[in-house]
């Protein structure tokens, strides 16, 4: 069984005349306290001085009120004279194993890493390659693949993948016949590995956005030893298996980041098939791998446990949607949670601003997994 998808900050120069992100009021009088010598100053230091002088001098020669207000600016300026802690990977590689679709925490990484300034490399599942090439080509991500600044994600390449296997011998005679991989090549994992290496060279940031569990709707009790077995391969053993194949070619100080889910500490019924073990193997297997990777290639791995989202890959489990309104009602933060958010974290997790952070798991699940009590438990009702 092939394993499935599982699921340009902008910042403004500070001068004198713009002190506030919010709102300010200054009469003539006020705005003729400053020191006009060091606005002069910090305004010849800039690398847009046309446009930041004239701004400034709207404020000094008006006779009126006047509303002060920060506003984004682009090009060289933010490079520049920007402040705060963006998040930057340009120049960065990363590789996300388990896109499939638009709609997937895979895509949104994708995305949130593309818009950080990262090259983005794909690998999906061999059966699904065709479709999510063809949608790719024909526009039909080009909505979801916009970026803030407007322009569109590009990938540079997708790599077809099935991460259960690592090399051609361990694939089975059916699945090499199967017409699934027809015209498909190089897909196991250290195949692809080595044709990034071919390809690329390096990378720096690795993705595990994988799992399947063929027997996922029936309950642990019913479970077949192979059910079990294939969840464990597809969902937690395939990211041991990448960053094995992938760490020679990552550079020091990369990244890997995977996905897993509140139901490895936690009774999730419904959510069967050894999948609950999978993620809590995975689990493991990240503090595990932070050492182990750490020492060996100064490689950062941790793990995001993400709330429910109702993706294709999700609704396999067959009442997504109950666990949607479930967190919806019952988390700390009543609101809806987005792809993006999981995506933002991601980013934030590759980057150099979480240099010291490694062998965690990351809750992105709206503060549900800090829950005692369901609210909307009948028995407070009564």
């Amino acid at each position: 069984m092939g394993a499935s998808t599982a699921a340009g900050l902008q910042v403004v120069a500070a001068l004198p005349c713009i002190s506030s992100p919010r709102r300010m009021f200054m009469s003539r009088a006020a705005l003729a306290t400053f020191n006009v010598k060091i606005i002069k100053q910090a305004l010849a230091n800039s690398s847009n001085t046309f446009s930041l002088q004239s701004h400034c001098n709207k404020y000094l020669s008006s006779s009126n009120y006047h509303r002060v207000v920060t506003r984004a600016m682009s090009g060289e300026t933010e490079n520049v004279a920007s402040h705060g802690l963006p998040i930057d990977l340009r120049g960065k590689r990363a590789f996300i194993a388990g896109v499939a679709d638009d709609n997937g925490y895979g895509w949104a990484i994708a995305k949130a890493l593309a818009a950080a300034g990262a090259e983005i490399l794909v690998g999906t599942w061999v059966p699904a390659l065709n479709i999510f090439e063809t949608s790719l080509r024909r526009g039909k991500f080009d909505e979801s693949r916009r970026l803030p600044n407007g322009s569109l994600m590009e990938i540079a390449k997708v790599y077809p993948l099935d991460a259960v296997y690592d090399t051609l011998e361990d694939v089975p005679e059916d699945v090499k016949t199967n017409k699934r991989y027809a015209g498909s090549s190089n897909w196991t994992v250290k195949e692809v590995a080595e044709c990034v290496k071919n390809d690329f060279g390096t990378i720096d940031i690795l993705v595990h956005s994988l799992a399947n569990g063929p027997e996922v709707t029936k309950p642990l009790l019913e479970t077949s030893r192979r059910g079990y077995l294939a969840a464990i391969s597809a969902s937690s053993y395939s990211f041991v298996s990448l960053l094995q194949h992938f760490l020679p070619i990552m550079n020091p100080g990369g990244a890997s980041v995977s996905l897993t889910y509140i139901a490895s500490e936690r009774t999730i019924p419904g959510y069967g098939g050894g999948m609950s073990s999978a993620k809590a193997a995975l689990e493991s297997d990240t503090r595990v791998l932070a050492f182990e990777a750490g020492r060996k290639g100064q490689i950062r791995v941790n793990t995001i446990s993400a709330g429910p989202l109702g993706s294709r890959a999700a609704k396999a489990i067959g009442f997504i949607e109950k666990m949607i309104d479930y967190s919806y009602t019952n988390a700390p933060l009543q609101k809806e949670l987005l792809a993006d958010e999981v995506g933002h974290t991601a980013a934030f997790l590759v980057s150099p601003l979480a240099s010291a952070v490694t062998g965690s798991i990351i809750y992105v699940d709206n503060g549900l997994n800090t829950m005692g009590l369901a609210l909307d438990s009948p028995t407070l009702a009564a």
